[in-house]
């Protein structure tokens, strides 16, 4: 069985980030576990080719503490620097090994996996994100167009007629991008996008002049299958036929998962932690964007990956 000063659950920015601190501080006895074929796997499935990639995400304003040289970016590069910087710090990197159940037995973890490896580790760190586990409307959706609808337009072709919901950046970027090959309705409850950057708000205007159908300040109320296409009902009262729906309405958190691993939540399924982002459990830390309500950010998650790894370390060098 295998042991580890740490162990990090989920290859997303924070996962990644955190594997990277605890190299340059001097740990070297750690894993990094992620449940899919990829590192980065959120950010390769729900994000377009060419997307942007902010430090400042919506407006927060981040100083970076730690030793990732990070910056406004696109999809693209964020992706090589993450593999450089796994490649570069020689991280151990296991696929394919999702994450179960995490206990602790007196001061030790046990790390079970769906592919049944047991790790054990001295300290667990928590990365995954809410985009593994994505929204979906409160509305029943029929089961015989499962495959027809998507959280992101890996599956979209051209000729079909799509409705995209969603009100935030990758809701807007998936439109505008549909738009220009297919027949695209965006569907926003609000009148108002306050939520996506000044660049997406300025392309969304284009889009909307050279073809793009918005349907604003409306939400569903139901979804049927129709002669195998959505027959979509709007709160105005219209009913409006499409080939396929793309939901971009944000992440949940995986609340059962954390519930299982005893870390105690407030009443938005948020974790609570300390300053140091550790748990109610004892050297268990959570990093990403299961710390915030409405999301958090790449460069916020590094700085709390860097504030995890050193009050790790310092408990090593005290141990």
């Amino acid at each position: 069985m295998d042991s580890y000063d740490v162990v990090i659950v989920g290859a997303g920015p924070g996962g990644i980030a955190s594997a990277v601190e605890c190299k340059k501080i001097g740990m070297q006895n750690i894993v990094l576990l992620e449940k899919t074929e990829h590192i980065s796997a959120m950010m390769r499935e729900y994000y377009k080719d060419g997307k942007r990639v902010d430090k400042d995400y919506k407006g927060q304003v981040v100083t970076l503490a730690g030793h990732i040289p990070f910056g406004d970016s696109n999809k693209e590069n964020t992706l090589a620097l993450f593999a450089k910087l796994i490649q570069e710090n020689d991280i151990e990197v296991r696929l394919q090994h999702e994450v179960e159940h995490i206990s602790k037995k007196d001061s030790v973890f046990v790390v079970r996996t769906t592919n049944n490896v047991e790790l054990h580790a001295k300290h667990v760190i928590i990365g995954i994100g809410k985009m593994g586990k994505p929204n979906k409307p409160s509305y029943p959706l029929p089961t015989s167009l499962r495959k027809k609808i998507n959280f992101n337009i890996n599956e979209c072709g051209a000729g079909e007629e799509i409705l995209v919901v969603g009100g935030g950046n990758s809701a807007v970027e998936y439109a505008i991008a549909l738009a220009a090959t297919t027949k695209t309705t965006l569907n926003y409850r609000r009148k108002e996008f306050t939520r996506i950057n000044d660049e997406n708000a300025k392309q969304l205007e284009q889009s909307l002049q050279n073809g793009l159908i918005g349907r604003f300040g409306i939400d569903i109320n139901a979804v049927i299958d129709k002669d195998s296409r959505f027959a979509v009902t709007f709160t105005d009262g219209t009913t409006e036929m499409f080939d396929r729906i793309v939901y971009a309405i944000g992440g949940v958190v995986p609340v059962d998962f954390l519930k299982k691993c005893g870390i105690e939540l407030d009443s938005n399924g948020i974790p609570q932690c300390s300053d140091t982002k550790e748990s109610n459990i004892e050297n268990l830390f959570v990093v990403g964007d299961l710390l915030f309500k409405n999301g958090g950010s790449i460069a916020i998650a590094m700085n709390d990956a860097y504030t995890i790894a050193t009050a790790i370390h310092n408990k090593l060098q005290n141990s």
